[in-house]
């Protein structure tokens, strides 16, 4: 399993820090295809949330310069943000890729959109063509994890979003939002659920302002809501008492200037805004404001504790849900491994078989077709008993990943097999069709 996992995420960096490391969406499908063009991988993938930012390789033999890439990608020395960032090699890739998908490793454990996200980013790397066979094989299996645990445990039991956590804080500030107007910036999939939490709580009237306009007309629409252009943001923030932001913009759309100005409309009756976003949306100074209160997507992290003892013993039975998947996921790689050294010594002694036969089939004679039978049969039978032994050796192995390697090498060095990349390369070829496939 050469797999390596980098990133950054909720636990330890703060939004300060994540905001360096997100790669916005229109940028997702370049950054993917620079990863997995750089030397040493094979394969790769990038998870870009809110709440983290992954890079999932498949590299050539373990290990890659992953530093060098981020350095590459991003335009600056990543040593500076080394304590922020965690590495992850093997079984623990897989472990924690197992993990994300699950919600396990979420802000809010058990959240849905996680999955979601996470189906979308490796839709992306499908789709420039960084994914191929394991990382196509590790994803497959996170999705069917996270279904496993999903219908298992009741860890999704009441699970909130990073957007219903906001909906509370707004709560705690208003007492209520019976009445309360509030402005959506973004037509994203997290606005349109913090929409819903927020009518369903008693909020009276909706605004939306988008980029796109039409996207902004559709959110709009779905709750009787009024879309407002992108151009007349400022103009018209001020009508609303909740503001909840998630552009995406490479910088801050809201700063103190942008605050004073909508106190001075509202003659300084309180705005709560919520940046759901990363980069954020809004400058921290705006929170210096008297009657203006800013939360940033670190701040929600004090509403979600109250959340998490009640659901901490079915975490529990996913984590061990999750440990099982990683044990079964890794044999199965283990005994891929060595499916080629298999074909290739079964291939290496069927060409042996034939040689000899051929050899001296002159000084057999004419034999008629019970007798032909009968040397195939004794011949094919040597062979077998021959295979036996080492066959099964290299299977016992794949279960052992500290033998595996070892054994392989032993039986391919002993019976003189060509390299088992090459195996996998004629087995390709035969696929295709290409010159020299066998027929």
């Amino acid at each position: 399993m050469n797999f390596v996992l980098i990133g950054v995420n909720h636990r330890t960096a703060p939004v300060e820090v994540r905001e360096q490391f997100a790669i916005s969406e229109a940028r997702l499908p370049e950054a993917v295809k620079e990863l997995a063009s750089y030397p040493g991988i094979e394969e790769g993938m990038i998870v870009s949330t809110c709440n983290r930012v992954e890079l999932l390789a498949r590299t050539v033999n373990g290990t890659a310069d992953m530093d060098g890439f981020l350095r590459k990608f991003y335009g600056f020395d990543p040593q500076p943000y080394r304590q922020y960032l965690y590495e992850y090699h093997e079984r623990e890739a897989v472990q924690h890729v197992f993990r994300v998908a699950s919600s396990l490793d979420s802000m809010v454990v058990g959240e849905p959109q996680i999955l979601g996200q996470v189906k979308e980013a490796y839709a992306t790397a499908r789709a420039v063509g960084a994914v191929n066979s394991q990382l196509d094989a590790l994803m497959s299996r996170a999705f069917a994890v996270a279904k496993r645990v999903r219908n298992e445990t009741a860890v999704a039991t009441s699970a909130v979003s990073v957007a219903s956590v906001a909906v509370d804080l707004a709560k705690k500030i208003f007492g209520n939002l019976q009445g309360k107007s509030v402005y959506l910036v973004g037509a994203g999939k997290m606005c349109e659920l913090a929409a819903r939490h927020l009518l369903a709580h008693g909020a009276k009237q909706i605004y939306v302002a988008n980029r796109t306009y039409e996207r902004a007309v559709a959110l709009a629409a779905k709750f009787n809501g009024e879309a407002i252009p992108f151009e007349q943001l400022y103009e018209t923030v001020s009508r609303a008492d909740i503001v909840i932001s998630s552009t995406g913009a490479p910088h801050a759309i809201f700063r103190k200037e942008h605050g004073e100005r909508f106190l001075s409309k509202r003659r300084n009756r309180p705005m709560f805004f919520i940046d759901i976003a990363v980069p954020r949306d809004i400058d921290p100074e705006m929170n210096k404001l008297d009657g203006i209160f800013v939360y940033d997507i670190d701040d929600l992290q004090q509403v979600v504790t109250s959340h998490v003892a009640d659901r901490r013993v079915e975490a529990d039975h996913a984590e061990s849900i999750v440990q099982l998947e990683v044990d079964k996921f890794q044999a199965r790689l283990q005994t891929l491994d060595v499916v080629p050294t298999i074909v290739s010594l079964q291939e290496h002694l069927e060409t042996v078989r034939q040689a000899e036969i051929d050899r001296v089939r002159g000084r057999l004679g004419s034999l008629s077709p019970e007798q032909e039978l009968a040397v195939e049969a004794l011949t094919r039978g040597i062979i077998n008993k021959i295979m036996h032994t080492p066959i099964t050796t290299l299977k016992t192995a794949a279960r052992e990943s500290s033998e595996a390697t070892t054994v392989i090498d032993l039986v391919r060095k002993l019976f003189g097999l060509r390299d088992a990349k090459s195996a996998a390369e004629r087995e390709e070829t035969v696929a295709s069709g290409k010159p020299g496939a066998r027929n």
